[in-house]
């Protein structure tokens, strides 16, 4: 069975003690608890203590990292786009900086096994993505692809 993993990267527009990031960080015990009572979350990756690549994204705010490994990619796509996380990606701009030169704000990509996936293929997979476009190795959801590599409808 394979599962899918996606990394998200940004940068907070304000200090942690500022009330919009304050806010930023309730919000996102809920988005989590949502993803937690969906059954479909298989993992979630701390990023405390994890060295942040810096030329991943340029920035003056605190990095906000994700790593989450997911049952299915549409289990992965509902999430996303529905309940307490569509409130925030609606609510983004509040916490987030935009990104510089448009890089994607996420990547995705299929795994046979959750063991693999890490912090450091996040940032592998990251990069390749920002190289190469869309791949099987590495996708968004406009451009996505099934496990065995076919471009996914």
């Amino acid at each position: 069975m394979a599962f899918v993993a996606i990394y998200t990267i940004g940068r907070l527009k304000y200090p942690d003690e500022h009330p919009a990031s304050r806010e930023f960080f309730e919000v996102g015990y809920k988005v989590m608890r949502q993803a937690d009572l969906s059954g479909n979350l298989v993992r979630e990756f701390s990023p405390y203590g994890i060295a942040f690549p810096e030329e991943l994204i340029k920035g003056e705010g605190a990095p906000i990292l994700t790593l989450t490994v997911w049952k299915s990619l549409e289990s992965l796509y509902r999430f996303t786009y529905s309940g307490q996380h569509m409130r925030a990606l609606r609510d983004r701009n509040k916490w987030i900086e935009s990104h510089h030169e448009k890089q994607p704000s996420y990547v995705v990509w299929w795994t046979e096994e959750v063991k693999e996936v890490s912090w450091e293929e996040a940032y592998k997979r990251y990069t390749y993505y920002l190289q190469h476009g869309p791949t099987p190795y590495a996708f968004d959801y406009k451009n996505a692809f099934n496990e065995r590599g076919e471009l996914y409808k």
